[in-house]
């Protein structure tokens, strides 16, 4: 089963991802953490895609395609996989399509308020990452992480101008993917607002084991 999962920052693509790669056992392949992981080491690479992140702008075509392709050549995506935040523009699903035929795009459907709301509240602890939302997944002591004990802060593109941004950026390149993919008869769209148990039902709805 080879998926992308489409829809806004802040929409529950990673939390729905995470759920389906344990029970469907295909890995998840988030790009987002990809490049997170390059900025931590400082490469060069990680330079650069920190300077392109903190403008509000989408990484470039030609580093994004580099890095996928090389993860999809790795033996645990050979029986299916879901790619979390690629492609992002037309020219990168044309490009992937070179690579490999993905079996469906699942289209995360959520309105830009609901967005700003969930993004706006959200806290990341800064020693193992854990996330957490003040309006949905409180923990148990304001600006604490539960699992560690590391302290809980905003990230610079989880601030309302950031989302603001961000928003601005998906609207006008990578929303047209949407009909890019539903055109091709790939599209699957799944309610983005419930619960993330709810939303893991409807998807098994859709994708039976």
């Amino acid at each position: 089963m080879k998926l992308i999962f489409l829809g806004p920052p802040g929409a529950g693509k990673g939390t729905l991802a995470a759920l389906v790669s344990e029970v469907y056992r295909i890995p998840h392949i988030s790009t987002g953490e990809i490049f997170r992981a390059a900025i931590r080491e400082k490469t060069p690479l990680g330079l650069k895609v920190q300077s392109i992140i903190d403008s509000g702008q989408l990484v470039s075509d030609d580093i994004t395609i580099a890095l996928v392709k090389e993860r999809l050549e790795k033996d645990d995506a050979n029986e299916g996989f879901i790619l979390d935040g690629f492609p992002r523009t037309i020219a990168q699903a044309e490009a992937l399509a070179e690579i490999i035929n993905i079996d469906s795009a699942v289209n995360f459907d959520i309105a830009d308020d609901e967005v700003v709301s969930r993004l706006s509240g959200r806290r990341v602890c800064k020693d193992c990452g854990k996330n957490y939302n003040i309006a949905y997944i409180k923990p148990k002591k304001e600006g604490v992480c539960d699992k560690c004990g590391g302290e809980l802060f905003t990230r610079e593109d989880d601030k309302i101008d950031a989302i603001t941004k961000r928003l601005e950026v998906y609207r006008a390149q990578t929303a047209p993917l949407i009909e890019y993919y539903r055109n091709k008869g790939l599209l699957k769209d799944i309610d983005a607002r419930p619960s993330s148990d709810t939303i893991f039902e409807n998807f098994k709805n859709i994708f039976p084991l």
